[in-house]
């Protein structure tokens, strides 16, 4: 396969033994009206993140989530608060509940909580993964160029194979959206069509 970037860039992480949905900061402040975050079409990335959902519980696969929190104070947000003031919203206490998740987390998945754009960044998601058995992601959520792009390459150091779902992530022009996922197919993971991802999933562990 050659892409954009040419054939020096044409592998592919492939499936292992055991994947696990991997839902991004999926919360409120990007797909309710008045959210500072807002997207301008979340509503399918929505529905696709559910589908992936049901069919990792259906087959009996994890489904881990990440969501952004700080103190009441920003102590733990360092530079990345400063850089992007509109994460206050996710502080303690905030007006709104924009940090809500727009989909509800079954008993026992783990929600990791994280302060930077990557999920592994500080976080106990590698350490919880590695307990569940996982060595495959298939990763939805918001935004592509962001949380997702940050915690896809993160994903691939931590020796993690990520699988990003198309039509699972939303940013906020379709074509930052196809640009970011052109890179990351490019260079650290496999970007999946949402139909491939569900029947991989269904199979319940497709490298076995």
């Amino acid at each position: 396969m050659s892409g954009p970037h040419g054939t020096a860039f044409s592998g592919r992480v492939g499936w292992g033994a055991r994947p696990a949905v991997l839902v991004i900061d999926l919360v409120r402040a990007y797909t309710e009206p008045g959210g500072p975050f807002l997207l301008p079409d979340a509503g399918p990335a929505v529905a696709a993140t559910a589908a992936l959902v049901d069919a990792a519980r259906a087959a009996g696969l994890p489904v881990v989530w990440t969501v952004v929190r700080y103190d009441r104070d920003l102590a733990d947000g360092g530079l990345f608060v400063r850089k992007v003031p509109a994460l206050a919203a996710f502080a303690e206490g905030a007006d709104g509940g924009w940090g809500g998740l727009v989909l509800d987390p079954a008993p026992g998945e783990p929600v990791v909580v994280k302060q930077y754009a990557s999920g592994f960044a500080g976080t106990s998601l590698a350490p919880t993964l590695h307990a569940l058995g996982v060595d495959t992601l298939v990763i939805a959520g918001v935004s592509t160029s962001g949380c997702v792009r940050a915690t896809a390459t993160d994903a691939l150091h931590h020796g993690f194979r990520p699988h990003v779902v198309r039509q699972a992530c939303a940013d906020r022009t379709p074509d930052l959206h196809a640009h970011n996922l052109a890179d990351l197919d490019a260079k650290y993971a496999d970007v999946e069509d949402l139909d491939a991802a569900l029947d991989r999933l269904g199979a319940g562990s497709p490298g076995a």
